[in-house]
């Protein structure tokens, strides 16, 4: 019988990616909860599987060779996973690029934008007294999450999913369309919110985005809690 693979998880964007894929590829998986607000990802022995510090990370006790594996990086992970389940991954280099690409565009551009827009949106006023700092970060990123959205939505113009057939490259974009948090509008964008539901209302989805949700304390809330969790995580130097 095939050991589960060790999925160290905090419910966030990057950590539904991969509970998502998870999920759909029906891997058995035991769950490590990382509280990213507590430092955890701080610790020595989660830096030995993810040396960046960052979550989510894997280990499968059963790797290629027969030992563990660690892997670190949610992109990373799904291409493992996809792999080693034979799964939402196509054989062929002309559909193997076109999933790549678009799992790429999530983790250089989509990823990187909408998580800034949530900082400046939801956590910068409790931390920054510079009001003009603030305005300027809020426009600035949630004007490029608007343009990233309008890519999406072009995409979508002609297909049902962003690679052809459902892929990885869904599994890693779905997450981290959060218009409310981000500014945006889904009225804005027909195509994507169509997709949205279309990806939403599949059962794997459903599960995976909901996995920890008992976990999660919102790190824009007030109080003393949420402002030491907002101190560890953000501003974080080489130590």
């Amino acid at each position: 019988m095939t050991r589960p693979i060790e999925l160290w998880y905090w419910p966030t964007p990057n950590g539904w990616k991969v509970s998502i894929a998870l999920e759909e590829m029906g891997l058995p998986y035991e769950l490590k909860p990382v509280n990213i607000g507590a430092g955890e990802q701080f610790a020595a022995p989660f830096l030995a599987i993810s040396p960046n510090g960052r979550m989510p990370a894997i280990v499968d006790p059963d790797g290629p060779d027969g030992q563990p594996l660690a892997i670190f990086e949610s992109g990373a992970i799904l291409q493992y996973l996809a792999v080693r389940s034979g799964r939402f991954y196509p054989q062929d280099p002309r559909g193997k690029a076109e999933v790549d690409q678009w799992l790429f565009w999530q983790v250089g551009g989509l990823g990187p934008m909408a998580g800034q827009t949530h900082h400046f949106r939801q956590y910068a006023p409790a931390m920054i007294r510079d009001q003009r700092q603030i305005a300027y970060g809020v426009r600035r990123y949630t004007d490029e999450t608007h343009r990233l959205y309008g890519v999406l939505d072009r995409r979508l113009a002609d297909r049902d999913f962003v690679a052809g057939d459902y892929s990885i490259a869904d599994m890693a974009i779905w997450p981290w369309i959060l218009p409310k948090l981000q500014g945006q509008t889904l009225e804005d964008f027909p195509r994507l919110k169509a997709w949205m539901a279309r990806v939403g209302e599949r059962p794997a989805v459903i599960a995976g985005r909901a996995l920890g949700d008992d976990l999660l304390r919102s790190l824009a809330a007030s109080g003393k809690a949420a402002e030491e969790a907002r101190k560890i995580l953000f501003g974080q130097r080489a130590r």
